[in-house]
């Protein structure tokens, strides 16, 4: 499986050797600030597999989780790519909404839901976790 993707304006762009370890919702306080008030919906992926082209800036905080984010968006657009953490530099969430082909990756849970507003849409049909579950196993 190979997946593409880019920025709004599409000044960064990226190229995915493998599929998904994971694909999530995530409604952690962090990621609807991101999202501008809803969840965000990421894949996770070994870094590896990934090859970048594009100036990202970056900001760093650290997550509820007490996970040292590294959160990377387009400098000109402003359109928030992928995340990484000092925890598990093997890993990279790559943001759903930037890959070219919108129906590659599918959420399979959804996680913080302890933090969701009230009315958040939740699916039901969809496995869901309070906080932060352990991370995926990296395919050999």
């Amino acid at each position: 499986m190979e997946l593409t993707g880019r920025c709004i304006c599409g000044a960064v762009r990226y190229r995915i050797s493998e599929g998904p370890l994971v694909a999530r919702s995530c409604w952690c306080r962090d990621c609807q600030y991101i999202a501008g008030g809803s969840s965000t919906v990421n894949a996770i992926f070994k870094t590896d597999a990934i090859s970048l082209e594009g100036e990202l800036k970056e900001y760093v905080t650290v997550a509820d989780s007490g996970n040292v984010m590294h959160w990377k968006f387009c400098p000109s657009c402003g359109t928030h790519v992928l995340a990484t953490s000092d925890r598990r530099p093997h890993l990279t969430v790559i943001r759903t909404g930037t890959l070219d082909d919108r129906e590659a990756v599918r959420p399979g849970g959804t996680i913080w839901t302890s933090s969701a507003p009230s009315w958040a849409p939740i699916d039901p049909h969809l496995p869901q976790e309070p906080r932060q579950p352990p991370p995926p196993t990296p395919r050999p």
